[in-house]
C-alpha cells in the first residue's frame, strides 16, 4: 500500500507563490506515475492540474496550469513537489496529490479514476 500526505497549502495574495508537498511512503518501488489533482469549491470534481511519470520524468500540465506550475519529485527524500508561481484566485481549491502503479508510466494527465492511491489534501486559498 502507497501512503500519501500532502502540505504546504495555505492563504495567500494573487501573485504570490507556493510549494507543495507530497510525502510518499509504503511500497512505492512499482509507483510509475504520480500527480497533483485540484478540486475547485463547487459541483465541479477533481482535475488534473501536473503529472510525472516515474520512470522517464516525463511531465504533463493542464492548460491553465502550463507556465506557472512544475511538479518535480526529490526521490532521496521520497517527496513530489508542485511549485505554483503567479498565484491566481481561480486557483483556489484543495489539492491532492495521487499515484498509481498499474501501468508502466503516465499516458498523460489522466482523470480521477487512472489513481489508486490518494492523499487527504492541502487547501489553497489565493485572494485578490
Amino acid at each position: 500500500q502507497v501512503q500519501l500526505m500532502e502540505s504546504g497549502g495555505g492563504s495567500v495574495q494573487a501573485g504570490g507563490s507556493l510549494r507543495l508537498s507530497c510525502a510518499v511512503s509504503g511500497y512505492t518501488e512499482r509507483t510509475s506515475c504520480m500527480a497533483w489533482f485540484r478540486q475547485r469549491p463547487g459541483p465541479k470534481g477533481r482535475e488534473a492540474v501536473a503529472a510525472l511519470s516515474i520512470g522517464d520524468g516525463r511531465t504533463y500540465y493542464a492548460d491553465s496550469a502550463k507556465g506557472r506550475f512544475a511538479v518535480s519529485r526529490d526521490n532521496a527524500k521520497n517527496t513530489l513537489y508542485l511549485q505554483i508561481a503567479t498565484l491566481k484566485p481561480e486557483d483556489t481549491g484543495m489539492y491532492y496529490c495521487s499515484a498509481d502503479d498499474r501501468y508502466a508510466r503516465c499516458y498523460g494527465l489522466g482523470v480521477s479514476a487512472d489513481y489508486v492511491h490518494w492523499g487527504h489534501g492541502t487547501q489553497v486559498t489565493v485572494s485578490s
